[in-house]
């Protein structure tokens, strides 16, 4: 029988290999968070790469792989649910065959994410499965579900840092999810075409978007500013860190939606916009002087 030792050893070594591959798929699917977590501590780096995995994986389940990998609809929405399950045991448990689901469960039990935020995920996912076209209501769970949960998830990674703020809880709450809101109607205006002529899906009410208008076009880049408006204001209740980190991530996508704002709304079906790689570079440098003022600020 193997001695406590080596079996604490091999867990251990696991659990190692189970956040490696987090950041891979971090460092694969995403380039703007990839960036932001570079500033970050590695151990706090490490749980919102966690984080990021499991959410870009159950992403992928219900966005075309495994319907490109041959299943039919019921088949994948069974998929989603082998997956939640599997997340589930693995809060309980600290442990989980799937290597991407360990290293999240990892990081959920070490800062305090439960099935409180896990749950509402998993049904926003399933409702990319069930929904084609939201109304209000519908759009406002989704949004809940799928970014700002996200986005309290990773306050839950921020507030476990050693110099973490205690104040301002509320307004760091309201922060994270607004950055989360944006970052999702963000990635519905530029994925556009992917959303509704591959996938079938409507989320804006009232809009077509095989004829989205510039005022429709506007109208939601207005939602988006102020959604990365008030995540702003929630900077200086973070860490000097996290805030470093996530002013960059904010920013990213301030610049992103500058761009959106400024190409032609019927243009949005045909390219996906994006950030250059050197506007990126120039980003994350003001990012890097700009969390000094936030500190002096504190």
């Amino acid at each position: 029988m193997a001695s406590a030792t080596h079996a604490t050893t091999a867990l251990d070594s696991y659990s190692r290999t189970a956040q490696r591959s987090a950041r891979l798929v971090l460092d694969d699917y995403s380039t703007s968070f990839s960036l932001a977590c570079r500033l970050l501590d590695s151990t706090s780096a490490g749980h919102i790469a966690d984080i990021y995995a499991l959410v870009r994986l159950a992403d992928e389940v219900v966005d075309g792989v495994a319907l490109q990998a041959g299943l039919d609809s019921q088949s994948v929405s069974a998929c989603l649910d082998e997956l939640q399950e599997e997340t589930a045991r693995a809060l309980e448990r600290g442990y989980s065959t799937n290597l991407v689901v360990h290293a999240f469960a990892l990081t959920a039990r070490a800062t305090g994410i439960t099935a409180e935020l896990t749950d509402p995920f998993f049904a926003s996912m399933r409702a990319d499965l069930l929904i084609t076209e939201h109304d209000a209501q519908s759009l406002e769970r989704y949004i809940y579900g799928s970014a700002e949960v996200i986005g309290l998830m990773c306050l839950q990674v921020f507030r476990a840092m050693p110099n973490a703020p205690t104040r301002g809880a509320a307004q760091a709450e309201l922060a994270a999810r607004s950055l989360g809101a944006a970052f999702q109607k963000v990635n519905f205006l530029r994925d556009l075409a992917a959303d509704s002529q591959q996938l079938g899906r409507r989320y804006f009410p009232g809009i077509n978007p095989q004829t989205l208008s510039e005022s429709d076009k506007y109208r939601l880049i207005g939602e988006i500013q102020r959604d990365l408006a008030a995540a702003r204001a929630g900077l200086p209740f973070l860490a000097p860190t996290a805030a470093r980190a996530v002013k960059l991530a904010h920013d990213l996508f301030t610049a992103l939606t500058q761009q959106l704002s400024a190409t032609p709304a019927q243009q949005l079906l045909d390219r996906r916009i994006s950030v250059s790689n050197g506007r990126k570079a120039l980003i994350a440098a003001k990012a890097i002087l700009g969390t000094q003022r936030i500190r002096r600020a504190q």
